[in-house]
């Protein structure tokens, strides 16, 4: 076997981001393919690269030797691609790339642009790893990205990055069935679902950790489910899971979102991008946009319009904050 750049490449996003699987969902590809293709390099190069651990992947030391020598082949290959990319955009009309954690308010930004920059080719990215998209903005695979950040569970936010902060502090509800005995009150407090089977998905950024920060203040061990939150809607209409959500979610018939008493659980909302601005729209735009999009979709839910008028509407706070300059 011979390697390529796409093994090296590989191997750098393994390391980047410390597990398999996100590195896996980070180059599109499934966590089993990555596997066999790492087993396949560390049999060409004749050693293990990295450790396999609880925690993630770390290097060995003949990865340490292999990543040094690997970084700078991967970058200059990007920087190539980069500048053909570039060369092909100013010939062929200006590219706007944004990235998104799922959110409901990614539709209305997204109108937005194209009715702000209808020359403008708008694409866009999801992802449920944080962490990821803004990797993504920093190596310039992105212009910028709209991105939550689990309370008690800081992100790994790249050097060079402006963050713009849209919330610094949204709510996380709570979906259940309609049927719940708790769904007849406005607000649900957390002990009161010690009994009930919780659905989590571990590979949102945070996610995890900031659950058991909740329960332990509760005093409750519920059991718990894995699986991602598309799954989950139907699980939580049959009855047999509830799960925290996004106050902006839409429900439907046969699912209630409530609050949780005190607002235990939340987020900081905020969009980032590189220092020198993404090329088709200065970053104020950009964030207006999405600032108009995320009040018109948070006035929309009924359980959010609510709880924005017990305390006293959205409480944006348009700072911005610069990593590492």
């Amino acid at each position: 076997m011979e390697l390529e750049v796409r093994h090296l490449r590989a191997l750098c996003a393994i390391a980047d981001t410390g597990s398999v699987r996100k590195a896996a969902r980070q180059l599109g590809m499934t966590q089993p393919s990555l596997t066999t293709q790492l087993h396949r390099i560390e049999k060409a190069l004749g050693g293990q690269l990295f450790f396999r651990e609880p925690t993630g992947s770390r290097p060995t030391p003949l990865g340490h030797s292999v990543l040094c020598r690997a970084r700078p082949i991967v970058a200059e290959m990007r920087a190539l691609v980069e500048d053909i990319a570039s060369v092909s955009v100013r010939e062929e009309g200006t590219r706007l790339r944004i990235g998104s954690t799922n959110s409901p308010a990614v539709a209305g930004w997204l109108r937005r642009l194209r009715t702000r920059l209808p020359e403008t080719d708008t694409t866009i990215r999801t992802d449920v790893s944080a962490n990821a998209l803004l990797h993504m903005v920093a190596m310039g695979q992105l212009d910028a990205a709209f991105v939550h950040e689990v309370e008690g569970a800081p992100l790994r936010i790249p050097d060079g990055l402006v963050c713009h902060e849209l919330l610094a502090r949204e709510p996380q509800f709570l979906a259940l069935a309609e049927s719940h005995p708790a769904a007849a009150h406005p607000v649900v407090r957390v002990a009161d679902l010690a009994a009930d089977q919780w659905m989590v998905d571990p590979t949102v950024d945070g996610e995890w950790a900031g659950l058991r920060r909740i329960w332990a203040a509760a005093g409750i061990n519920p059991r718990v489910v894995h699986g991602d939150y598309l799954t989950a809607v139907d699980l939580v209409m049959a009855g047999e899971v509830v799960t925290p959500c996004q106050p902006t979610a839409r429900s439907r018939p046969g699912m209630a979102i409530r609050p949780l008493h005190g607002d235990p659980l939340a987020v900081r909302l905020f969009m980032a991008c590189r220092a020198d601005g993404p090329p088709a729209a200065s970053a104020g735009d950009l964030f207006a946009d999405l600032t108009a999009a995320y009040a018109e979709i948070a006035w929309a839910s009924e359980a959010y319009h609510d709880w924005l008028v017990r305390h006293g509407g959205l409480l944006a706070t348009g700072r911005q904050g610069v990593r590492g300059l």
